[in-house]
């Protein structure tokens, strides 16, 4: 299985690495990709040193399956290249996600839609994909009618460069500046760029990618997101309308055998999610489970996960594993 990482060598290539490593994923052949800058550097894994390649020199290598974490330009212009050598292409930007020939795939829920044309398959946002994983098994059971999102996220969604900002204003220096604002101390109602409603690009994204993964444009989807001075995973609260009407313990129970989620919920020991605990684990963690007794069917929820794991790259790898388990690669 030779396996192709493009943007090795950024935050979320080297978290992919990782998880490879971890799960005992079947690699033959590893090859690094990176921007022409980093051509030569080498890569370790599993005490073997590789060098980075270029792009071109990639796609002739014809790997098995190639996972993408470089922006959506690259995505862009190089994922069809590498699909037209035969390649099947997993990429973590936004560039194939909302297109409609394309699969948006969290494998717990939708891995199974997957075939051997589908050669170019999207990876939802990293906001997204904890909250639908716990979702989508309360949707089959109580219907959604409507969901409320406020995020508080992680800095390394923006990468290595707000990680710096936020060391730099921890100890007092000047630098390199990721946000318009200090993030230290601070909370920052704006993550990506602002579409023409208002909206940011994030908070679109959690409403189009539930609707798309989870297969109903029926359910509403308003978003607020929001960069805070964290660095182990993003946290999000969530409010469920559902058409039907719910047992707070049965909830529990659906997501306590929900692959993949790790329910954290007894206010008696204090023990709620946090990302703090999250950092580093593959898991989805859900708690502060309760009923709005403002509104009726509804429910209140706080989900954090580590968004350079589940958020990106566990979810990739988890895509990887199942195309070669169901024979597509």
């Amino acid at each position: 299985m030779r396996i192709a990482i493009v943007g090795a060598t950024g935050m979320v290539g080297e978290v992919m690495l990782k998880v490879l490593a971890e799960r005992n994923f079947p690699v033959t052949e590893l090859i690094p990709v990176a921007s022409e800058r980093s051509i030569g550097k080498e890569i370790e894994f599993k005490g073997k040193k590789y060098k980075v390649v270029g792009m071109q020199t990639a796609v002739d290598m014809k790997a098995d399956i190639a996972v993408f974490s470089a922006g959506g330009d690259t995505s862009l212009e190089w994922a069809p290249k590498f699909a037209a050598a035969g390649t099947t292409v997993i990429d973590n930007s936004s560039a194939w996600r909302m297109d409609p020939t394309k699969k948006l795939v969290v494998p717990e829920i939708n891995a199974s839609t997957l075939t051997k044309e589908d050669k170019i398959i999207a990876n939802p946002n990293c906001s997204t994909i904890q909250m639908v994983l716990v979702l989508a098994p309360l949707h089959k059971k109580y219907n959604i009618k409507r969901i409320i999102v406020s995020t508080y996220q992680s800095i390394t969604g923006t990468g290595v460069k707000a990680v710096r900002q936020l060391e730099n204003e921890y100890a007092g220096t000047q630098g390199e500046m990721a946000y318009k604002y200090p993030i230290h101390r601070n909370a920052i109602p704006h993550c990506d760029s602002f579409e023409e409603n208002g909206y940011t690009k994030e908070e679109m994204k959690l409403v189009r990618e539930t609707q798309k993964i989870i297969g109903d444009k029926t359910i509403r989807v308003t978003a607020t997101a929001v960069r805070v001075p964290v660095v182990g995973g993003h946290s999000e609260a969530v409010n469920v309308e559902f058409t039907n009407d719910f047992d707070v313990n049965e909830v529990r129970e659906i997501l306590h055998h929900t692959d993949g989620v790790t329910v954290q919920d007894n206010i008696d020991t204090f023990t709620y999610p946090m990302p703090l605990y999250a950092e580093g684990k593959n898991d989805v963690f859900v708690g502060r489970i309760r009923r709005d007794e403002s509104q009726e069917n509804t429910l209140n929820m706080w989900i954090v996960a580590d968004n350079l794991r589940k958020g990106a790259a566990t979810n990739t790898i988890q895509i990887a594993e199942y195309l070669i388990a169901a024979g597509l690669v």
